[in-house]
């Protein structure tokens, strides 16, 4: 066991560590965050069908597909978008059962821009888009509703996961994340980022800059 001198060290050198990397990408993640909050309403399907594709597949992948179910006006028009989903250029894993949430969520969706519009909490639609939205989990959600604008939700995936493990957030990461387990790392990763200043979708974004050298949405 660590002894409360090196425990201390190692959190200051963390803390250095983290204000610094936040220095240098700060910018960058107010704007990101900014241009979230600036997304219009009419692009909320977009930013829904872009989170059903992210699961274990990239999020280059995902980008390039939904720009071309844009282009064949998928929201508009009705056709399977499996042969898109599985096109080599953008290739998305598990395309046929993805291909099948799409099309749920655009046949739902006015009740989901419905319910986005209605005034209830950041927690109360994220629960209520678990519920309702088939291929959308607790990290999924969460990243939808972030990318639209709400604030202080966290994205649970391998990156912040790992981070958060390095930081001694968490002991360990977990093989499968239950609500009750989502809830309470988000907690902690809420706490820690308000102990050393820096806001936690502040910290999501630099933590995944760190992994991949960008601000990605």
């Amino acid at each position: 066991m660590e002894s409360g001198f090196r425990w201390r060290n190692r959190m200051y050198a963390d803390l250095h560590i983290i204000k610094n990397e936040y220095s240098k990408y700060e910018v960058a993640i107010r704007q990101r965050l900014q241009e979230f909050a600036s997304v219009p309403s009419d692009e909320y399907f977009y930013e829904l069908i872009y989170c059903l594709l992210t699961p274990q597949s990239s999020a280059v992948n995902a980008s390039k597909t939904v720009e071309k179910l844009r282009k064949e006006q998928f929201q508009r028009k009705d056709f399977s978008p499996a042969p898109i989903l599985r096109n080599k250029l953008h290739y998305i894993r598990f395309h046929n059962t993805k291909a099948k949430h799409l099309t749920e969520a655009k046949s739902i969706f006015a009740e989901i821009a419905a319910m986005l519009a209605n005034g209830h909490t950041n927690e109360e639609q994220r629960s209520w888009l678990v519920a309702n939205v088939k291929g959308l989990g607790w990290k999924e959600a969460s990243h939808f509703l972030r990318n639209i604008g709400r604030r202080d939700m966290a994205i649970l995936d391998r990156h912040i996961l790992k981070n958060l493990k390095l930081h001694r957030v968490i002991k360990s990461i977990p093989e499968t994340l239950t609500p009750k387990r989502y809830r309470n790392i988000e907690r902690r990763f809420r706490r820690f980022g308000d102990s050393i200043g820096i806001p936690m979708d502040d910290l999501d974004l630099l933590f995944w800059a760190r992994e991949t050298g960008h601000i990605l949405k």
